[in-house]
């Protein structure tokens, strides 16, 4: 039975069906010349859809016909899409051939079915040659890594340096999600992969800033959709990088305005919190695979107190603070070793030797954070020996925490650093023992 399009609202069409409507969730073809493809929001009374508009297509009208499409949104997925670059409804940007019929779909709003084995498996750490995350926060796989700080503190930079890393590492199968980012951080990075010969273990989707809020907020799930599918059917261990998942909520945020829904208190969209757990807890491992992530969080204005901050990073299970004080030191990358923290950092998961160092190493960044007023007002000298001493130490240990990037060597000449676990514990012990 098809459906008569009774309004057009910017990204929003009300479409009405007599009988027999769409699911929410389900795609709805126009009947015009490019066929539009609209994604139906949610249902009123009287057969009224909601449908958003996915690619921006002007030529709908009011009073032209619809149908059902009878499947959502599908990407491709499996081996062939290893390397290629796809936009939110899985077609490709890469300017290379198309994939053809042949390749298996998936529907990316379809939560696959929740695993009933609870087993907790054995925490294995992977080494990313940076120092400041190897000891603050181990990458342990099957978790997540939040990156959090405000514009230009060096968030993509890291998640860059992460991804060329544990990739020459060999660490498996890599997942990038461009979420309304720049649009050139997105083909930096594609360069960056590219030169290093690293794409043939990645796979990227992007929607960057210029895409529309519906394809925004939809890249992070078809990412999602597709790592299920290597975890699930071929047992792939995966790394999934998400940059940046502020904008996740941002671009569904300017949905929410469009379709009239009134923001909760915060000034955010009222399901931000289930917009946000959903996709959180798709990104989880099983018997059949684990997905470890990295996720950045843009900080608005700063405001690391921001509601929508707050709610992403306690999905997190470490935390890693970029601040603008410590960038303007000249200090990369700008980690606040006092904000960044980990519920990882345990003796069970990182060994007796390397928790002991890191409550020595805290204790002494505090301490040093409360000497700074002294000295400001009294000077360095008027401190105690011992006070001196541990003063001292700190600044080393901060020092120590700076290390040159691989993926900014063709900016800046700077051949990059890479430290073992080993190393960089070492280096702590030289320093504080």
């Amino acid at each position: 039975m098809a459906g008569i399009v009774v309004s057009v609202k910017d990204l929003v069409v009300k479409v009405k069906f007599d009988q027999d409507g769409p699911a929410v969730n389900e795609l709805v073809i126009i009947d015009n010349t490019n066929k539009t493809e609209l994604l139906v929001d949610h249902l009123e009374q009287n057969g009224i859809v909601f449908c958003l508009n996915i690619r921006s297509d002007m030529t709908v009208q009011k009073g032209m016909k619809s149908v059902r499409a009878n499947r959502g949104i599908e990407v491709a997925i499996g081996e062939e899409t290893i390397g290629r670059i796809f936009n939110a409804l899985g077609d490709p940007l890469d300017g290379l051939k198309a994939l053809d019929d042949k390749v298996k779909r998936k529907e990316i709003l379809r939560i696959p079915a929740r695993s009933s084995n609870f087993d907790i498996a054995k925490p294995e750490i992977l080494e990313t040659g940076i120092k400041v995350i190897d000891f603050f926060t181990p990458f342990v796989k099957g978790r997540k890594i939040g990156i959090i700080g405000g514009a230009g503190v060096g968030k993509t930079v890291l998640t860059m340096e992460l991804i060329n890393n544990i990739a020459q590492a060999g660490g498996g199968l890599s997942f990038f999600s461009g979420i309304g980012e720049r649009i050139r951080e997105g083909h930096e990075l594609y360069v960056t992969l590219k030169d290093n010969d690293l794409l043939k273990n990645t796979c990227m989707f992007f929607a960057q800033m210029n895409e529309n809020p519906v394809q925004r907020s939809l890249i992070g799930i078809s990412a999602t959709a597709s790592a299920e599918y290597f975890r699930d059917e071929l047992h792939k261990d995966i790394l999934f990088f998400a940059d940046n998942m502020y904008r996740y909520v941002q671009a569904k945020n300017e949905l929410a305005t469009i379709l009239d829904q009134v923001p909760n208190e915060g000034g955010y969209e009222p399901t931000v919190f289930s917009d946000v757990k959903i996709l959180q807890d798709r990104l989880s491992s099983n018997e059949n695979g684990s997905i470890t992530s990295v996720q950045t969080i843009y900080v608005p204005a700063d405001d690391i107190s921001d509601p929508a901050v707050q709610l992403i990073q306690h999905e997190m299970d470490s935390i890693i603070v970029l601040s603008r004080k410590v960038a303007e030191q000249g200090i990369r990358p700008a980690v606040d070793l006092n904000l960044t923290t980990s519920s990882m950092l345990t003796p069970e998961i990182v060994g007796e030797r390397h928790y002991l160092l890191s409550i020595q190493v805290q204790a002494l960044l505090q301490k040093y954070e409360s000497l700074k007023g002294i000295i400001a007002i009294i000077g360095e000298n008027e401190l105690s020996p011992a006070d001196r001493d541990d003063y001292s130490k700190a600044k080393r240990l901060i020092n120590n925490f700076t290390q040159n990037m691989n993926v900014m060597t063709k900016q800046n000449g700077v051949p990059g650093d890479f430290f073992s676990r080993e190393d960089t514990l070492k280096s702590i012990e030289e320093i504080i023992v």
